[in-house]
């Protein structure tokens, strides 16, 4: 209601009420006009009426909300499904245009609205968390490894003899896969093995960057992984990019949430070449699958980025992202960057107790500041993982997600492409292990669960592992690891072939 209808009211119910409700009205209109003012992530979270009033009014800036509107074209964002229109607060058309992401649509001025602070929000986050010099960023309608394809081939059109990417090697297919999809192929670069980390092989990098030049499309380092694997040396790499003239894409999937791998984008920038980086909407803001933030230290390359993206996208991410934002404000989220923090600190004391319980001990892994990893050489006999794998599959009919056990044995097929030893990011790692992951909303009460868990089924593994006589059999099923994935701490790969006759004894 306008003023003149709360006037109006008056005639009907007492005029102190009304005034009530009117300055009600009235906080949650300056909360609103504020933030589209300033656009300004807010420092204290908004209320749920607040954001679905704010959602209401940009919906029915949109076309298909007006209420004399005539619509005769093929796409005027008609929901048949009320359940449908309901979920996207009646907002059907999207963001951008034809050639643009970020172009304004006509028929859309809330959902363009909308667009347009959500990536306000979002550079805000990527600012506080220590990228300070980023020149801007966007949304991206999908998830990181399309979003790392989006980059790819504009980082391409410069560079039209270019068909390579050098990628230090990690194991989740869809990191490796992007490359494939954009049309490149990928030099991987082996990393090496120092202590129990698994760091990138700079002189072998340096050696390809060297050789191949101008046909190199870009350099594709990662920054959030998993342990042993280590952060890439992004800093050093974005000087020899600088120097060699080769663009550098960063797969910071979920690293967003780190600051220290943020600082090291921060770094690598001043000290060399990043061209973009590409973060996940799911991992780092716990929203559900379906959108990246690409983020760049120059705006003409972000444009393009956005260009590039042919048509019309789903707001679906958009909206989700910037519920989340302004339900949280900066407090909350500050919060929660407080809270990963803490539920590291205490996996890995928990962890560690565990590991020295059954003779086993934390891999030390300082260049990871998200994942960590657990040996398993109690059950590994002679190059026989069966006991390995048989734990991952009693911690996934145990409801544990996430976790990874590697036997440092399996291969994997991807294109035309074998990877030895997959799951490692390394063809000849030394030992088998588990591993685990204190990503953002992790509560303490997850790390207890795990940790009780994990202690029945290794203990539960370990006497089936014990020496048997000729007669005794295995009760378990070999199951091969695979950490494919988009890069996130959240998507378990140890149970995806259990034979189904093996499942009842495995949950005993």
């Amino acid at each position: 209601m306008n003023n003149q209808a709360f006037s109006l009211a008056e005639r009907l119910i007492p005029s102190t009420y009304v005034q009530q409700g009117l300055n009600a009205k009235k906080s949650r209109e300056n909360l609103i006009r504020h933030f589209i003012e300033h656009r300004k992530w807010p420092e204290e979270g908004w209320d749920d009426a607040t954001i679905e009033a704010f959602l209401s009014d940009l919906s029915q800036m949109d076309s298909n909300n007006f209420p004399s509107n005539c619509s005769v074209g093929e796409r005027e964002a008609r929901i048949v499904s009320n359940i449908v229109a309901r979920r996207h607060f009646r907002m059907g058309h999207g963001i951008g245009r034809s050639g643009d992401l970020e172009e304004v649509q006509p028929k859309a001025a809330g959902s363009s609205l909308m667009y347009k602070l959500t990536n306000s929000l979002v550079l805000e986050v990527i600012r506080y968390m220590g990228v300070k010099s980023i020149a801007g960023c966007f949304l991206s309608p999908m998830a990181t490894g399309m979003s790392l394809v989006l980059c790819m081939l504009t980082l391409k059109q410069d560079r039209p003899r270019a068909k390579y990417v050098l990628w230090p090697r990690i194991d989740q297919k869809s990191s490796f896969k992007s490359i494939i999809t954009a049309g490149l192929e990928p030099i991987v670069i082996e990393m090496q093995i120092i202590g129990d980390e698994l760091k990138t092989d700079m002189q072998r990098l340096e050696a390809q960057m060297a050789a191949l030049g101008e046909s190199v499309a870009c350099v594709l380092t990662t920054t959030s992984c998993f342990a042993p694997r280590a952060c890439d040396s992004v800093d050093t790499i974005a000087a020899l990019c600088s120097q060699y003239n080769i663009p550098h894409l960063v797969n910071n999937a979920y690293g967003l949430q780190s600051t220290r791998c943020m600082h090291l984008i921060q770094e690598a920038s001043r000290k060399g070449r990043v061209d973009a980086f590409v973060q996940s909407t799911d991992k780092n803001f716990l929203v559900p699958v379906g959108g990246a933030i690409i983020g760049s230290f120059d705006k003409n390359l972000l444009d393009r980025i956005s260009k590039m993206y042919p048509g019309r996208a789903s707001a679906s991410s958009v909206m989700d992202v910037m519920i989340t934002l302004l339900s949280l404000g900066m407090a909350g989220y500050k919060q929660l960057i407080a809270q990963r923090k803490e539920m590291y600190s205490y996996l890995k004391e928990e962890l560690g107790k565990l590991a020295t319980r059954h003779g086993e001990r934390l891999l030390d892994t300082k260049g990871n500041p998200i994942s960590m990893a657990m040996t398993l050489q109690c059950l590994s006999h002679q190059h026989d993982n069966k006991q390995v794998t048989m734990l991952g599959s009693m911690l996934f009919l145990r409801n544990v997600s996430g976790t990874r056990v590697i036997t440092t044995t399996d291969s994997k097929h991807i294109v035309s492409h074998k990877f030895e030893g997959w799951g490692a990011h390394n063809s000849n790692y030394r030992v088998p292990y588990l591993t685990a992951a204190a990503a953002l909303g992790m509560k303490r009460s997850d790390v207890d669960a795990f940790i009780q868990r994990l202690d029945k089924a290794l203990t539960k593994v370990r006497r089936r592992s014990a020496p048997v006589t000729p007669t005794a059999s295995l009760a378990g099923s070999s199951i091969n690891g695979d950490a494919g994935g988009t890069g996130g701490p959240g998507e378990s790969s140890t149970a995806s072939t259990s034979r189904a006759s093996s499942k009842d004894s495995l949950r005993k």
